[in-house]
């Protein structure tokens, strides 16, 4: 099993028990990570073959290991050309990457265990807390609209300080032709039921105008 089943040359039953094997467990890994990974239907589609694909680009260079990576790491790389990949997803293709070599050098045992074992690493690091340092709410974006004429560097600084126990500016814009601005706030409430007070004592200093509470995301491609 963990043995490589290759000799000098590929047959072509070596070739299909790599390919059954690294399609049924790259399937398997992109089963796993959509349950954590929040990502698009064609992520894992390429999850899924990706072992496969690279098994095979490394077979067909006569065992070549350092041109089949090479090749196979371009293959992978494509998907991250055009638009950043999250973390999580750069780690998924490295893991598929990772197993697809073994596949592709005939230790189809090997590949098993890289995805299997990855997925109950994955999974548990993504569910535990180990990584949380910081107990409480959750984080969410406010936004607070304001006319032109008001100063607003530290005019919300004592409603922060009474309903937040963390607030970081990310950002100001202008909107309405240049006669308003638009600040967002990454925030961490102390009590999430006294969200709407907090709500109501910032529409007394912003003139009533627009203010929105959402779920906070990092940007798009940081890591």
């Amino acid at each position: 099993m963990f043995d490589s089943i290759f000799t000098s040359t590929v047959s072509a039953s070596q070739f299909f028990i790599m390919m059954g094997t690294s399609l049924i467990a790259g399937i398997l890994f992109a089963w796993v990570l959509s349950f954590k990974v929040h990502s698009s239907r064609r992520f894992f589609t390429v999850c899924a073959i990706l072992p496969f694909m690279v098994g095979a680009v490394i077979c067909f260079v006569s065992g070549n290991i350092g041109v089949g990576v090479a090749v196979g790491g371009a293959f992978a790389l494509i998907r991250f050309r055009s638009a950043q990949g999250s973390a999580e997803e750069i780690g998924a293709v490295l893991i598929a990457m990772g197993s697809g070599i073994a596949f592709g050098t005939g230790y189809v045992g090997y590949g098993v265990v890289i995805l299997l074992v990855m997925c109950v690493i994955f999974m548990f690091l993504a569910s535990s807390s180990i990584f949380e340092h910081t107990k409480g709410a959750q984080e969410k974006l406010l936004r607070i609209t304001i006319p032109e004429t008001l100063e607003y560097t530290d005019t919300f600084d004592d409603i922060f300080d009474h309903y937040l126990d963390h607030v970081e500016s990310v950002g100001v814009k202008t909107t309405g032709m240049g006669s308003m601005f638009k600040l967002s706030f990454k925030i961490r409430m102390k009590d999430e039921a006294e969200e709407k007070a907090m709500i109501d004592e910032i529409r007394t200093k912003n003139g009533n105008l627009e203010i929105s509470i959402l779920p906070y995301t990092e940007p798009s491609g940081q890591l």
